[in-house]
């Protein structure tokens, strides 16, 4: 890398690595509300377990805060797990304020440890195991079921525009007895007031379309500790592609998550690059530990979490946000410009 003056450095690299929550997209409001409500179901202060989960896969997370989950069960309380981070996302502009055209809408704001969140369990009665993105339920044998969060919308939506004479009516009609049995009209009172009163949308951040935009295709891929649920929701809301090359974590050919190397040496790999010859554009601690792990050039964002946090954890470059960067094709290699 030659430097440039004291506010540049320019350098080349082969392709891009990014991970998405924090680096391309900001759903931290709605993932501390997912992850506050997990820590009310089990006890905990829900400040300790969100810290303790930012940047790790939630199946790590999961299987650490709810060790009675059994292996078959695990991918069905990840699956519900993120949509219970995507419907948070868009409770506020679906059922909340939001909903109205002409309602302001209220500041958005993560989860404090005083809030509370309510319980929501997913619905899972049939002891079969069931993968969350597998093969289809016809081929499994599996009748099918709307998802957890499916159900939850439609009752809250059948909560916000009709009388509770309506909704009993509706509930007894469904075939699926886990309305009932899994939630009450106290439960879903409590969801509505609390996921619907705070803008959590997920929000693109700062120069990642710009910069995004300046790369060639197949010269970069997305390495996330989301799952595919959730990595590819966040993605669309806010009007990114996700990559061919998408690495979430529930990725059955990655042997561990950030902070290892394994997502972003995958990436690489489907890319067709060395990580040696990569940049990783990350934000949380665990995520640029796995970069540096990686071998690849760490570009840290101070989006999710203050440089102080991060600045011991080995990143090459700390800046602001992604509008600090700039990339061109030079000779058929991508030239980095960072401002510092």
């Amino acid at each position: 890398m030659n430097k440039v003056g004291s506010f540049e450095t320019h350098f080349f690299a082969d392709a891009v690595l990014f991970d998405m929550d924090g680096t391309l997209t900001d759903s931290i409001s709605a993932v501390e509300a997912a992850w506050g409500k997990v820590a009310e179901d089990i006890g905990q202060n829900p400040a300790y377990v969100i810290s303790a989960t930012h940047g790790k896969r939630a199946v790590d997370n999961l299987a650490h805060f709810k060790p009675h989950i059994k292996a078959y069960e695990m991918d069905g309380e990840v699956q519900a797990f993120e949509e219970s981070i995507l419907f948070f996302a868009d409770a506020y502009n679906k059922h909340g304020p939001g909903s109205r055209g002409n309602t302001p809408r209220k500041a958005r704001s993560p989860l404090s440890s005083s809030e509370a969140t309510p319980t929501l369990s997913p619905a899972t009665t049939s002891s079969t195991p069931r993968s969350s993105f597998s093969s289809s339920d016809e081929d499994r044998n599996i009748p099918h079921r709307p998802s957890f969060m499916t159900r939850v919308s439609t009752r809250l939506a059948l909560l916000s525009g009709h009388d509770n004479a309506m909704v009993e009516e509706a509930i007894d009609d469904d075939a699926d007895q886990d309305w009932r049995s899994t939630l009450t009209q106290a439960q879903f009172d409590a969801w509505q007031i609390e996921a619907c009163a705070v803008d959590r949308a997920v929000c693109i951040l700062p120069g990642v379309k710009k910069l995004m935009d300046s790369l060639p295709e197949g010269r970069y891929a997305v390495a996330t500790s989301g799952a595919k649920t959730y990595a590819y929701g966040c993605m669309t809301r806010v009007g990114i592609t996700p990559p061919p090359v998408t690495i979430t974590a529930d990725d059955k050919r990655l042997k561990a998550g950030k902070p290892a190397p394994d997502p972003f040496l995958l990436a690489a790999k489907e890319l067709g690059f060395d990580a040696h010859r990569c940049v990783v554009f990350e934000d949380s601690p665990s995520g640029i530990k796995a970069g540096v792990a990686s071998g690849a050039i760490v570009i840290a964002l101070c989006t999710s979490h203050e440089r102080s946090k991060i600045a011991n954890c080995g990143a090459h470059f700390i800046v602001e946000t992604m509008e600090s960067v700039k990339v061109e094709v030079e000779n058929g290699r991508l030239r980095f410009v960072v401002y510092r």
